[in-house]
C-alpha cells in the first residue's frame, strides 16, 4: 500500500500501532500542559494565602455572570466535539464537520466575552504590575491577583485560539473527505486538546471568579 496515497504508514508495522503512537503522542504534550497549568496554579494558591482579603475583594471586580456564560459555551463545544468524534467513527463526516464548527463558534464566543473583559479591566485600570491603577484595592495584593489573572486567563485564550486552528484544519479534512470511519485518529487526537482546553477552564474558573 502506498503511503502517498493513504493516511496509513506502513513503518508503524499496523494501523492498530500507527493509531496508539498518535495518540500516546498527544497524551505525552497534554502532560506538558497539565504541568504548565499546574505551575500557575500552585503560584496563585502561594500568593491567594498571603493576600487572602485582597483576592476575594478583587475577584468581586471581575464578570462572574459573564464568566458562567463563558463555562456554558465551553462546555457545550466539549460536547459538540464529543459529538463530532462520534460521527466520524460511524463514517458520517458531513455531522462530523457541522459539529466542530458549532464548536468553534461557541469558542469564539467565549472569546468574544473575554476581549470585553480584558477592555473593562483596562477602562477601570485592573491591569497587572506597573499598570495597575485600581483605587479602591491595595496595590500589592491587588497587583498580584490581576497578574495571575491575566497570566491564567491570557494563556487559556492562546491556547483556545490554537484549539480553534486545530478543530478549523479538522473540518477542511471533513470537506476534502480525508476522514473516515476507518481513518479517523486527528479528530480524536484534536478532540482531546479541546477538552483540555475545556478542563483547565474549569478550574480557573472557581479559583479567580468564585474565591470566598
Amino acid at each position: 500500500m502506498s503511503s502517498e496515497t493513504t493516511p496509513w504508514r506502513e513503518y508503524f508495522g499496523s494501523r492498530e500501532n500507527q493509531s496508539h503512537a498518535a495518540q500516546l503522542g498527544m497524551w505525552i504534550f497534554l502532560g506538558s500542559e497539565v504541568l504548565l497549568f499546574t505551575n500557575l496554579f500552585v503560584g496563585y494558591a502561594v500568593y491567594r494565602y498571603y493576600y487572602p482579603e485582597v483576592f476575594i475583594e478583587a475577584s468581586h471586580h471581575l464578570a462572574t455572570g459573564w464568566a458562567t456564560v463563558q463555562t456554558l459555551l465551553l462546555v457545550t463545544s466539549s460536547l459538540c466535539v464529543a459529538l463530532a468524534v462520534h460521527f466520524i467513527r460511524s463514517g458520517r463526516a458531513f455531522w462530523m464537520g457541522v459539529a466542530l464548527l458549532v464548536a468553534m463558534g461557541l469558542g469564539l464566543g467565549f472569546l468574544v466575552i473575554k476581549g470585553w473583559e480584558y477592555w473593562k479591566h483596562w477602562t477601570e485600570g485592573a491591569l497587572p504590575g506597573e499598570y495597575y491603577r485600581l483605587a479602591e484595592l491595595p496595590d500589592r495584593g491587588g497587583s498580584l491577583f490581576f497578574t495571575l489573572y491575566f497570566l491564567l486567563t491570557g494563556l487559556h485564550a492562546l491556547h483556545m485560539l490554537a484549539g480553534l486552528s486545530v478543530l478549523g484544519w479538522l473540518v477542511w479534512g471533513a470537506l476534502v473527505g480525508r476522514y473516515t470511519a476507518e481513518y479517523h485518529v486527528p479528530v480524536e487526537v484534536g478532540g482531546l486538546y479541546w477538552h483540555l482546553v475545556d478542563v483547565f477552564w474549569l478550574f480557573i474558573y472557581p479559583l479567580l471568579y468564585l474565591v470566598e
